[in-house]
């Protein structure tokens, strides 16, 4: 019978190995006909919760969080289209970019990898992102929360303007920021409904905000 606790701790080793131990046994379990929704929840997002508490307490890094990611996002191709078959949603919608005038984009793809990992499906807007494309991502997607990043202290503003945005066209989402110079009291300040200070935890984050 196909291991699933086998599976999350593959995700975990963040090797060279992998990438192909975690699309084995993800073959495995499917071919066990475990249903793709307990092999997504008990697999794969439950490794990558673990990976991204690990992160958080700085037990692995950036790299391992990538390998990581790759390699879920390779079972996840094989897995795809039973979870189509099977109905299964994604836990959420989010769209994600870096606001206007900054074209920083690691952290923010760094961010897109955590929230897959956590079920949810990212629209990724790209970087320097104008307040009316966050919306139409938002519209066009169906999308329940909108996640800005900034590194500049001078791009930080923006995120301001997005939100009084976002207030103003009625759309109904919630606002998520992060970045090296934002804190709490700046999201407080600019009225975003939620924060994160690292990836990991605005995987945590998005969750709490859209009920997953």
């Amino acid at each position: 019978m196909a291991d699933l606790k086998a599976l999350a701790q593959a995700l975990n080793k963040a090797d060279r190995e992998t990438l192909n131990t975690v699309v084995g046994l993800t073959k495995a379990a499917m071919k066990d006909g475990v249903p793709a929704a307990e092999i997504l929840e008990k697999g794969l997002i439950a490794g990558m919760s673990v990976v991204g508490e690990r992160f958080k307490k700085n037990e692995v890094y950036v790299p391992e969080v990538l390998i990581a990611a790759r390699a879920m996002n390779a079972a996840m191709e094989v897995l795809g289209p039973e979870l189509v078959k099977a109905g299964v949603q994604p836990r959420g919608t989010v769209v994600l970019g870096t606001v206007k005038g900054d074209l920083h984009d690691i952290g923010k793809n760094l961010v897109g990898m955590m929230l897959k990992g956590a079920g949810l499906k990212v629209v990724d807007a790209g970087i320097d992102v104008p307040a009316d494309k966050f919306i139409a991502a938002a519209k066009e997607s169906g999308a329940t929360l909108v996640a800005m990043s900034a590194l500049l202290t001078t791009t930080m503003p923006q995120m301001a303007e997005v939100i009084k945005a976002i207030k103003a066209s009625g759309i109904k989402v919630k606002t998520l920021i992060g970045g090296a110079p934002v804190t709490q009291a700046y999201a407080d300040e600019v009225g975003a409904d939620g924060y994160a200070p690292d990836a990991a935890s605005a995987a945590d984050a998005a969750k709490k905000l859209i009920g997953a």
